[in-house]
Formats: structure tokens, sequence, C-alpha cells
């Protein structure tokens, strides 16, 4: 999921994706599901999301 919401963010430019990409998952994601895209293989994710995934941080 975080890789369709990154490549429908991704015509906005990068920086701009990778932060609305960062919002998104924080304002709208259960914990659980943060937690699980944390611990899923990052070279699973889109290039946008794996950055807004290092956003977060572990705080989520």
């Amino acid at each position: 999921m975080a890789n369709q919401i990154a490549r429908n963010l991704a015509a906005r430019g990068e920086e701009v994706a990778v932060a609305a990409v960062a919002e998104h998952i924080r304002d709208f994601w259960d914990p659980r599901m943060i937690k699980a895209l944390h611990e899923a293989a990052r070279d699973s994710l889109e290039p946008i999301a794996r950055a807004a995934l290092t956003r977060l941080g572990d705080s989520g």
C-alpha cells in the first residue's frame, strides 16, 4: 500500500511526495500497519516510500 501511495504522489516531485507519503502514513495508518511497514524488506519499497519510511523514523 505504501508503494501505491508513493506512485500516486510521485508526479508532485520527489521531496513533496516523500513528505506527503510520510504525512499520510502518520495521519491515517494504524500503529500495527506502521510497525509492519518498518519490518518489511526495504528493497521491496519504491524509492519514495522508502524515503518516507526513513523520514518517519522509529516513532511512526
